[in-house]
């Protein structure tokens, strides 16, 4: 890999402030400095030193976000904010992508990569990761509505869902439940429910395949996947 690419993707500056860094010395690698940014580097073998500050390479970022309200679920928009908003510069220049969307105004668990194996694996209707969703509903959720829903429902495109597992926390004007689907249609869960006649009035994601949402997270936090979390999510890509 090219010297000043390695730095870029670092979190060292862009392209041109690390060839400046390059050209004023302030770069060696395996002890010796370095003053063309065309050099070509092992990025796995050579120790690279940027003002004595070791060089360490990662291909690779997975973060979890507690999605706020009022961020979509996209690199860029013209004008909205986007969830990529939220990330400092040491992450951002990973140039990490949302897996998956949340609405704009659903809450909750996120996982944000430049993995693009993983996304796939992730969102793919043919792996069946579950999802589960918190939701407040308006009106009466009923055991009727928990078996209409795993025997899979007709969604108002004609789509017929996969089974889907509700979970009733509450039962009442207002009620709560949870419910986890392996699909990802647009807006799923409030369609799911629009075509039992009631509707969502609050959402959260609260679990991907086997991670939870890390409760210590406020609303806009995020952080980088424990060891576990991400062995556990790249073991799904040879499941």
């Amino acid at each position: 890999m090219r010297l000043d690419k390695l730095l870029a993707n670092t979190g060292f500056g862009s392209r041109k402030d690390v060839k400046l860094l390059i050209r004023k010395g302030h770069v060696t690698v395996n002890d010796e400095v370095v003053r063309s940014n065309q050099v070509h580097v092992d990025e796995h073998q050579d120790t690279i030193m940027v003002k004595n500050n070791r060089v360490h390479y990662r291909k690779h970022i997975y973060l979890m976000m507690h999605k706020p309200p009022n961020y979509l679920s996209a690199t860029e928009d013209r004008y909205d904010q986007t969830v990529l908003d939220l990330l400092e510069l040491e992450h951002a220049h990973f140039q990490p992508f949302p897996v998956g969307r949340l609405d704009k105004d659903t809450e909750g668990l996120l996982i944000l990569t430049n993995d693009g194996v993983l996304a796939h694996h992730l969102t793919s209707p043919k792996k069946d990761v579950e999802k589960t969703y918190y939701a407040k509903v308006s009106g009466v959720v009923t055991e009727e509505d928990v078996k209409k829903l795993a025997n899979g429902v007709t969604l108002d495109d004609g789509h017929f869902t996969k089974p889907a597992l509700l979970r009733i926390i509450k039962s009442a004007d207002q009620s709560e439940v949870e419910l986890t689907i392996t699909e990802g249609k647009y807006h799923q869960v409030k369609r799911m429910f629009g075509a039992l006649g009631k509707k969502v009035v609050y959402l959260k994601r609260i679990q991907m395949g086997n991670i939870y949402l890390d409760e210590q997270l406020p609303l806009g936090a995020y952080r980088e996947l424990t060891d576990d979390e991400r062995t556990y999510y790249l073991s799904l890509i040879d499941s």
